[in-house]
């Protein structure tokens, strides 16, 4: 059969560790067969970060503005055991909060809800989306060891040279301190997508920081978010049918874990990030999570929810038999694909795209699927298959 062509590349950026076998298993079996595959590939490996001092990282979101569509596999953010165990030259930060910075936008996260996966929260019948913010906080902090007493201030130097001082702290012994920031256009930026993509998916949107804690930091993003959408989104979220709502983070867990799903949850970026692994996790598996980051100038990032899969490269290092579930990276692949589809009005790449996902969905919905998903899974007698043994079935189905 002739190949499905492409006019216009995807960016690629490989990964690490299990995610990294996973996504050559992927393209073998499940891409290059059928499709002229097109990508401008970047090697996020941490050897490879390591070895350009981060510069791929850099490169491979400049990139993603030229191309407008780019696909992530999962990436390694070194702590010091790491550091240790690939020799790295430093503590690079995360690739994905130096892609957000450069991209801006917002990361939209939904659960891929399969019949037999039941969520362990009874009464969630529709997907929750967690809208995460995907610029500054602690992705972007300056950190310091303090050493010993001494006092510790905030001080912002105006272009004319007046400062501003607030202090943080009058240590008395050792500790440690962290500065973030974030700006009001990136917030802004943050507020409308989530306002859009509630009307654009006819889903109310909660919003949730700390701001009776954070008076000047959270409340900024409560006082953007309303100004907003009172001026350019009341009467449209009412003729949608649809509510806007603020509420405190820890109101916001109460009502979640009492709801029925089915609304977006717009979180600050740390926020997203623990709530959204919450959510896949009591959706069924870490790895049934999409994740894309629209940025306000159009770009598109689709990357699987989770890590690397350290454990289970471990074993597949030791020439032991692993059973790791690919759903959500092979989902990232197909919003990739489905996206250029879009763009380029390429009705046989979105078409393609659809059917990789539906054959996915009745693999496991068949009986055929991987350990996370069986030790869970309310289906009669399930098929464990390997990690390579389920991409072939989803490939057969396919």
């Amino acid at each position: 059969m002739s190949k499905i062509q492409m006019t216009t590349p995807i960016v690629e950026m490989d990964g690490d560790e299990m995610t990294r076998i996973l996504w050559k298993m992927i393209k073998e079996h499940l891409l290059l067969p059928y499709i002229d595959l097109k990508t401008e590939y970047y090697d996020l490996g941490l050897k490879h970060r390591d070895e350009t001092n981060d510069q791929v990282t850099v490169d491979s979101a400049i990139a993603t503005k030229k191309y407008k569509v780019a696909v992530k596999c999962a990436t390694i953010t070194p702590n010091a055991a790491r550091v240790k165990e690939y020799n790295l030259k430093e503590m690079w930060k995360s690739p994905n909060g130096t892609i957000r910075a450069i991209l801006d936008g917002t990361v939209f996260r939904a659960p891929i809800v399969v019949k037999g996966i039941e969520p362990c929260v009874k009464n969630w019948k529709k997907p929750i989306t967690i809208a995460r913010h995907a610029y500054g906080d602690v992705y972007k902090g300056s950190e310091m060891k303090i050493p010993g007493a001494g006092k510790v201030e905030l001080v912002y130097t105006a272009e004319d040279g007046t400062e501003t001082r607030e202090l943080v702290h009058n240590f008395t012994g050792s500790g440690i301190v962290q500065g973030m920031h974030n700006i009001d256009q990136s917030i802004e930026s943050f507020a409308r997508s989530c306002f859009n993509y509630a009307l654009d998916t006819k889903q109310d949107l909660w919003f949730a920081t700390k701001d009776t804690i954070s008076k000047k930091y959270d409340h900024t993003f409560k006082d953007i978010f309303q100004e907003i959408f009172d001026a350019d989104y009341k009467e449209k979220f009412e003729e949608a049918g649809i509510e806007y709502f603020y509420t405190l983070i820890d109101d916001a867990v109460a009502r979640v874990m009492k709801s029925e799903g089915g609304y977006i949850w717009a979180c600050k970026n740390y926020d997203g990030d623990v709530m959204s692994d919450m959510v896949s996790s009591a959706f069924g598996s870490l790895a049934m999570m999409t994740s894309v980051l629209v940025s306000p100038e159009g770009y598109y990032e689709y990357e699987a929810a989770h890590g690397t899969v350290q454990r289970h490269y471990y074993k597949h290092l030791k020439g032991e038999e692993t059973s790791t579930n690919s759903v959500a990276t092979i989902f990232a692949w197909t919003g990739a694909l489905r996206k250029r589809g879009e763009m380029d009005g390429n009705q046989e790449l979105m078409d393609f795209a659809d059917k990789l996902e539906k054959a996915t969905i009745d693999t496991i919905e068949s009986g055929n699927m991987t350990k996370d998903l069986a030790l869970i899974t309310t289906l009669p007698n399930p098929t464990v298959l390997n990690s390579e043994d389920f991409i072939k079935a989803i490939a057969e189905r396919l």
